[in-house]
């Protein structure tokens, strides 16, 4: 059996368990059903972009990656220690914070921007914290798979990237339901963040 110097192994650790959460990741985005039964009244195609820059984002993050099972940068064993848990944790809260905002979407869910029939404005569960948890859980990928396997300098293109490609899908998804909900959907967008929860919320 391979023994690995303890830097290279709490290297390994968080980018196994980061690995690990993507697969749970990916199961949930890429092999859920396509809802059916409601039909599709409108749709913004713009959103499409969104996605294609999200993607490359994640690409540069993850595919221009230093070498494997080593060190984001030279540190103390005990912070890397703890560097590899929280990054691991991240992307576990990040996770299970976008699955559950998928479930409490149901048949309403869909890659791109696009209104249903009989769609409704949902504040609940995760949308209470952020208008668009699904993305605040993107990001926390993000940042987790970069610290994971990334270099430093391949991060401020491909965080460009994914800022961008979610500031397109926010304005896409957003656009749609303040035409559909009006005063109802700007009230929520009033108190409730886009992406980034408040720690302290006075309410």
């Amino acid at each position: 059996m391979q023994r690995f110097p303890q830097h290279d192994l709490i290297a390994f650790l968080t980018w196994a368990g980061v690995t690990l959460v993507w697969a749970w990741f990916g199961a949930v985005f890429l092999l859920r059903k396509k809802p059916s039964g409601r039909e599709e009244t409108k749709r913004d195609r713009r959103s499409i972009l969104g996605i294609v820059l999200q993607a490359a984002g994640f690409a540069f993050a993850s595919g221009v990656h230093r070498p494997y099972f080593s060190s984001l940068f030279p540190m103390p064993a005990w912070l890397e220690v703890a560097l590899g848990f929280g990054t691991v944790a991240l992307a576990f809260g990040s996770t299970w914070f976008a699955v559950s905002a998928v479930n409490t979407l149901g048949q309403q869910w869909a890659y791109a921007a696009r209104l249903v029939e009989g769609h409704q404005l949902v504040t609940a569960g995760p949308y209470s914290r952020v208008r668009n948890p699904i993305y605040s859980g993107m990001l926390g990928m993000f940042i987790a798979t970069a610290i994971a396997v990334g270099r430093p300098s391949a991060f401020p293109l491909a965080f460009a990237l994914f800022v961008a490609g979610t500031w397109i899908r926010i304005k896409s998804e957003e656009g749609l339901l303040r035409k559909q909900f009006g005063g109802q959907f700007n009230e929520y967008a009033g108190r409730v963040p886009a992406v980034l929860p408040r720690i302290f919320d006075p309410q």
